[in-house]
């Protein structure tokens, strides 16, 4: 029998200015926890390699095969196509066409240049990086999505060597849907390590798995620990920790509907964060309502997720003095996931400054976003929206920066550099742009 429901969590600032600082704490705020814990999972992968992924993978995945493959074979694959519901299948390759035809679109093109000067050319190349381990999640379920939108913008971009790490099931093997996704894709290597060992694994590389120069994709605060402990070695990718999202509704929208969108990200698990911001009283009090009838509809264990956030000190609703308000809050949480309700939600999107996705009106859940839509999920979160977007090709790509400066145009320059180096007190600067450079020029015939 299920536990009965608990109060929302409801934060009255109606008669408020300010807005309390405990509100935009998120879970993944303080790792000191993980990150005491995660030191010796990661010395043990550099020591020992193969060994220690499959003794964690044993100790934390509950996997009873001594001998696992850490590498998914091609008969996984074949067996995984086999398997699937069709529907299922049919709405991978549905969202990979969606996806990808996002990032093709934002694909830059591989160089520019603009004259800045008469004979002076300047201008940037595009290359995609060597490799890259995109990180797809199991521990609260299965994420397929995940696998779609950190390959879709590796392949796009033309990443070399672009692999997958996932922690595996307990049968030691990675479901269906997540290895039916990486086949649609185009990704032929996927390998089973997952949490602080997984990072480890593409950080120092052992003897199945590849070293890698970038790892992408959202993770437990673990993973987040980890990411952070081997930024020396593997460039960690935006901050994307536990789940997070704001509902933003004016006073023109049914609470009900904007409670529908809360259940979401809460959805996700205990480490999550959600809340609804209104300035409606009507609004906040309808949403508060229609919850248990939403959580009844769920499966306990969503349900006891959604329930620990919005009951928790992480979620809930929250009632401000007026609309200003309520998009200031917005302003300073900088939330992954933002959606607006609202009458005019283009209006109001010009107001927001800070979020990692902006998705508008009563048609355009989050579902949609995590999914289908096109635009990547995967999204900066614990305040990082104020700084960061969400990845995208340009995350598989360095630009090079170029320059070309003719015999014409080269003279205005060199004065005025020479200028510059005399000032910052570079005398060989200064005589690479002398008069002795024409000279040894001129003498060659150039």
């Amino acid at each position: 029998m299920s536990a009965p429901f608990q109060a929302v969590t409801f934060h009255d600032l109606s008669d408020s200015s300010e807005l309390p600082a405990e509100l935009f704490k998120r879970t993944e705020a303080d790792l000191s926890f993980f990150t005491e814990r995660v030191a010796p999972i990661i010395e043990a992968v550099r020591t020992e390699g193969d060994a220690a992924l499959r003794r964690f993978a044993r100790d934390f995945d509950g996997v009873t095969a001594p001998h696992m493959s850490i590498l998914a074979e091609d008969t996984e694959f074949e067996t995984a196509f086999e398997r699937l519901d069709p529907q299922v299948v049919e709405s991978i390759r549905f969202a990979v066409e969606n996806v990808r035809a996002f990032h093709e679109a934002q694909k830059p093109e591989d160089m520019w240049m603009k004259e800045i000067r008469p004979g002076a050319f300047a201008g940037d190349r595009h290359v995609p990086i060597d490799s890259v381990a995109c990180y797809v999640p199991r521990g609260k379920g299965s994420f397929p999505s995940v696998l779609l939108m950190t390959t879709i913008p590796a392949v796009v971009a033309g990443v070399k060597r672009a692999i997958v790490i996932t922690p595996p099931g307990p049968d030691g093997k990675v479901d269906d849907a997540t290895l039916v996704a990486a086949r649609l894709v185009g990704i032929t290597e996927v390998y089973k390590c997952g949490g602080a060992q997984g990072v480890a694994a593409v950080a120092f590389g052992t003897e199945t798995v590849p070293k890698c120069l970038k790892i992408v994709g959202p993770g437990s605060p673990w993973v987040v620990a980890a990411k952070r402990q081997l930024s020396n070695l593997i460039d960690p990718g935006i901050p994307a920790g536990p789940s997070e999202s704001l509902i933003l509704a004016d006073d023109t929208v049914d609470g009900a509907l904007a409670a529908l969108d809360l259940i979401i990200e809460s959805e996700h698990g205990t480490d999550s964060s959600a809340y609804l911001v209104t300035s409606s009283r009507r609004v906040a009090e309808q949403a508060i309502a229609a919850l248990p009838g939403y959580w009844a509809q769920l499966d306990e264990k969503r349900a006891g997720f959604s329930q620990a956030v919005l009951c928790g000190t992480h979620g809930g609703v929250v009632l401000t003095a007026d609309f200003t308000a309520a998009v200031e809050f917005v302003n300073q949480y900088a939330p992954e996931h933002l959606e607006i309700l609202a009458e005019e939600p283009m209006a109001v999107m010009g107001k927001i400054r800070n979020a990692g996705e902006i998705l508008l009106g009563n048609y355009t859940p989050i579902t949609l976003g995590n999914f289908v839509l096109g635009p990547n999920a995967v999204l900066p979160t614990n305040g990082a929206a104020k700084t960061v977007g969400p990845l995208s090709v340009f995350d598989y790509m360095k630009r090079i920066s170029v320059g070309y400066v003719t015999r014409e145009g080269y003279q205005p320059l060199a004065d005025k550099a020479h200028a510059f180096a005399l000032y910052e007190g570079f005398p060989g600067h200064a005589l690479a742009v002398s008069a002795l450079r024409t000279e040894i020029i001129n003498k060659k015939g150039q």
